[in-house]
């Protein structure tokens, strides 16, 4: 887990949410972070470093999880949430 990773994934913890490391799953391009809360939509983060890039299929799973009623973003160190705008 990245130094930046760990970061949003303690900022989440407190808050009250229960925030899971997305290792792998059966497709690709899943966000990097679950985070999940009574009462509140489940959150999945995609977590960049400074200069690392969103691949094209990285967007598509943000976009697909958001139509299923789900919150999930890309956020990067030093520019914050960078997708969606």
């Amino acid at each position: 887990m990245s130094a930046y990773q760990d970061k949003i994934k303690k900022e989440f913890q407190n808050k009250g949410y229960t925030v899971l490391k997305i290792i792998r799953l059966s497709d690709s391009g899943y966000p990097d972070l679950l985070a999940m809360k009574i009462g509140e939509p489940d959150t999945w983060i995609e977590c960049k470093e400074s200069k690392d890039t969103l691949k094209e299929l990285q967007k598509f799973r943000i976009d697909e999880l958001n139509k299923l009623g789900k919150r999930a973003f890309c956020t990067q160190d030093t520019k914050g949430i960078i997708y969606p705008f």
